[in-house]
């Protein structure tokens, strides 16, 4: 068996094969694209049914509106302004320090009155606010 021998004189290889990395990466690509949407699917469970409960609400949240014209109405009485509206506030928030709001605006309504409404209730002090929308 004869070898031969590298002479001074010839080239090293400057080339790097690259092959065998590109069929790793495309094995790799592969496997990420069949286990990823098993990732997300959740599993399938059938939950138990239970009597009907009624949530433990100690007062019912203060429903404010604010209809069209800019008419605001606090549990469905017309305030005459905000500052009417600020004070209003004020003092469900002394009766009851955990009231919450749910909110009831026309789509109609200009965005500069419902962010003033939006900030008399914020300086008011009440922090729950809730939007209320209906289905389409």
């Amino acid at each position: 068996m004869a070898f031969k021998a590298q002479s001074d004189n010839e080239e090293a290889m400057s080339d790097i094969n690259v092959t065998p990395l590109v069929d790793v990466m495309l094995v790799l690509v592969i496997i990420l694209l069949v286990t990823a949407p098993l990732l997300t699917q959740s599993m399938q469970v059938t939950l138990p049914k239970t009597a009907e409960t009624t949530p433990d609400v100690k007062a019912p949240p203060l429903q404010l509106g604010i209809d069209a014209q800019s008419m605001i109405t606090l549990n469905k009485l017309p305030i005459a302004d905000l500052v009417a509206l600020d004070t209003t506030l004020k003092s469900e928030l002394a009766k009851n320090p955990e009231a919450a709001l749910h909110l009831y605006a026309d789509q109609a309504v200009i965005y500069a009155k419902l962010a003033e409404v939006m900030a008399t209730v914020q300086h008011s002090g009440i922090s729950k606010i809730a939007f209320v929308t209906v289905e389409q």
